[in-house]
């Protein structure tokens, strides 16, 4: 798209702040619902900067613009927005706070939607400029959406039922457990905003945000088990109803904010971290009595039940079927030429496809060849297609929603023989992957602490990777799931404190990347587990890869793996045979029993 748009789209934006009496406004990547992926309505950033990253943050003045990204997006942000209309702000260097705060004057507003942001952050920015003389002003008009005057409008898609045997508990029996603690803790009603966490209590899914199975709606859930829930009404079919039953009242979304001004003098727990700045005041206004709590539903959605764990066991057999034969199809062709990224992960999804049973990808597919595979979350589209070239890496990380679960995967393999660089680095990945998939910890582990057992190999060479080391992920939900999460402890990053849990699932996804010339990412899923160990003096836990395809065995250096490494690979290959041939052809599971054949381990292997 050209500059010129965005121009012209800034321009407009800033005379609807001036009509509105506004000298700033702050544009995040945010819903409602303080989501990590949002619906084509909520794309303000996007539309305003060209940015297409999930993570990011823009802030308009009369003379000056700025887009604020992490460390991920530092090359992508410059290649998709202008330069000579915004200013590139690296964050957590800097903030919205900070150039805001030297760059606004006395005496000037600025503007942001409460429904878009934190009670936090809107406080922090508040104080901010106000040490400037600024003030910091919410308003009950988002600028943006009246000057994008094709704005989509959000979906009305409708929900479903998520089947009580795939969630594993009645809908019913979670609202009572809510209910017991909203009791214990002496409180009368919580707000809940973060759709996985209504899709979740309420075992209902839907389609109104990409990649992620969940419907537009927000709930107060009470002390009585009974709740509120708050969705347009043509989104809700009569077998919903029937299922969420009379103990649900069913209102029209817009009717949320009204909603809350009734719970005067309630007893009401709120998220920071998920409500928005609107509801807190909202709450604050009616005299309600607001406890800061985390969302009750997030802990026990992160901890897999039996029936959870057995269906997402189910999809990922699935899904390696499908994920090994495009690394055969790859094989094959790419090698020929001709082949580039975009065709790569449209073999791919028609390869998911042929299962019958997909839903959705689980997120956009980072199919990334060469340099572009040094972008950990690069977005391949028309302009950024790259040729799948001989003598490159061929980075892929993908994943599927099923009806039985949430899969996520990353594969590099060489495109041609590779380079004894490129060798090093990935069995330093995979010595990093082994050992955190090997590990075991005592009950009560954070994420923080086991960050390092992945890195250790590559720090070894002075080298490291800028990303965590694995997320959460959900049974048909988001494939970013708090709260556990593995990575290092610096930054705040959230998560990286929660202790680990038996029945948690998370990814194991070291990486290495080299700008401008290749990445590598080795990605598997697993579950914590509890583990008996003879002799033992306290509760441990462990993993369990519930991942299987190939791991690409001429990129291994194998005289750089310790026996007992090697024993692994080769007892993770034996597995994923054995789960996968039977829904293969002859064909495929002949590739298949040849790329998991046991690594050469002869003298001539380990001194090459």
């Amino acid at each position: 798209m050209s500059s010129t748009i965005h121009a012209n789209r800034l321009a407009r934006v800033r005379a609807e702040l001036k009509a509105q009496g506004l000298d700033g406004f702050v544009v995040p990547i945010s819903d409602e619902h303080m989501s990590e992926y949002v619906g084509d309505y909520a794309q303000r950033m996007a539309w305003l900067t060209g940015f297409g990253g999930s993570a990011g943050t823009a802030a308009v003045l009369p003379e000056k613009a700025a887009v604020f990204v992490d460390g991920r997006y530092t090359v992508q942000v410059r290649d998709q927005v202008d330069g000579s209309l915004f200013d590139y702000v690296g964050v957590p260097q800097s903030s919205v706070a900070e150039w805001l705060g030297a760059n606004v004057s006395a005496g000037q507003k600025v503007g942001y939607d409460p429904w878009l942001h934190s009670i936090d952050w809107a406080r922090g920015l508040e104080k901010a400029l106000a040490a400037k003389g600024a003030s910091l002003v919410a308003v009950d008009a988002n600028p943006l959406d009246a000057a994008w005057d094709d704005q989509p409008v959000p979906s009305a898609a409708v929900v479903t039922v998520h089947d009580a045997a795939l969630a594993g508990q009645a809908a019913t029996q979670k609202r009572e457990i809510i209910a017991d603690w909203l009791k214990a803790n002496g409180l009368d009603t919580t707000v809940m905003t973060a759709l996985d966490s209504i899709a979740w209590t309420f075992n209902i899914r839907g389609t109104d945000v990409s990649h992620t199975p969940v419907g537009l709606a927000f709930a107060l859930l009470h002390a009585d088990a009974t709740a509120d829930l708050f969705i347009a009404p043509e989104k809700v079919t009569d077998a919903v109803r029937a299922h969420l039953g009379n103990s649900v009242r069913i209102h029209d979304r817009d009717a949320f904010e009204a909603a809350l001004v009734d719970l005067k003098d309630k007893a009401v727990a709120v998220d920071p971290d998920r409500a928005v700045a609107a509801i807190f005041t909202a709450l604050e206004g009616a005299g309600a009595k607001i406890a800061r709590h985390r969302d009750p539903a997030v802990l026990p959605k992160a901890i897999k039940n039996d029936a959870e764990l057995s269906g997402t066991r189910a999809a990922h057999v699935r899904d390696g079927v499908a994920v090994s034969r495009f690394l055969k199809w790859m094989e094959e062709v790419a090698p020929q030429g001709g082949l580039d990224e975009l065709g790569a992960a449209a073999k791919l999804r028609e390869f998911r496809d042929a299962n019958g049973a997909l839903r959705d990808l689980s997120f956009d597919t980072i199919s990334a060849a060469g340099p572009n595979g040094a972008l950990p979350h690069y977005k391949v589209d028309e302009t950024t297609n790259r040729a799948i070239e001989t003598g490159t890496l061929y980075l892929v990380d993908s994943g599927g929603q099923y009806d039985d679960g949430t899969t996520d995967i990353t594969r590099t393999i060489a495109i041609g023989a590779p380079t004894a660089e490129m060798r090093r680095r990935f069995t330093q990945v995979l010595k990093g992957h082994i050992a955190l998939a090997t590990a075991r910890f005592p009950k009560g582990t954070r994420g923080s602490q086991l960050d390092i057992l992945a890195r250790q190999y590559l720090w070894a060479d002075g080298v490291d990777y800028a990303h965590g080391t694995g997320h959460g992920v959900g049974s048909y939900l988001a494939v970013h799931e708090g709260p556990q999460r593995i990575a290092k402890p610096a930054g705040g990053q959230a998560g990286t404190e929660e202790p680990l849990h038996a029945g948690m699932i998370l990814s194991n996804e070291p990486g290495y990347y080299k700008a401008g010339s290749f990445g590598i990412r080795i990605e598997n899923l697993v579950v914590v587990t509890p583990v008996r160990i003879d002799g033992a003096e306290e509760d441990m836990l462990g993993f369990e890869t519930i991942t299987f395809a190939p791991i690409a065995q001429n990129l291994v250096e194998t005289a750089l793996l310790s026996p007992a490494e090697a024993d692994w690979l080769d007892a993770y290959h034996a597995e994923v045979f054995a789960k996968l041939a039977p829904g293969l052809s002859a064909d495929d599971r002949a590739w298949l029993e040849a790329a998991c054949a046991p690594l050469d381990r002869t003298p001539a292997a380990l001194a090459a």
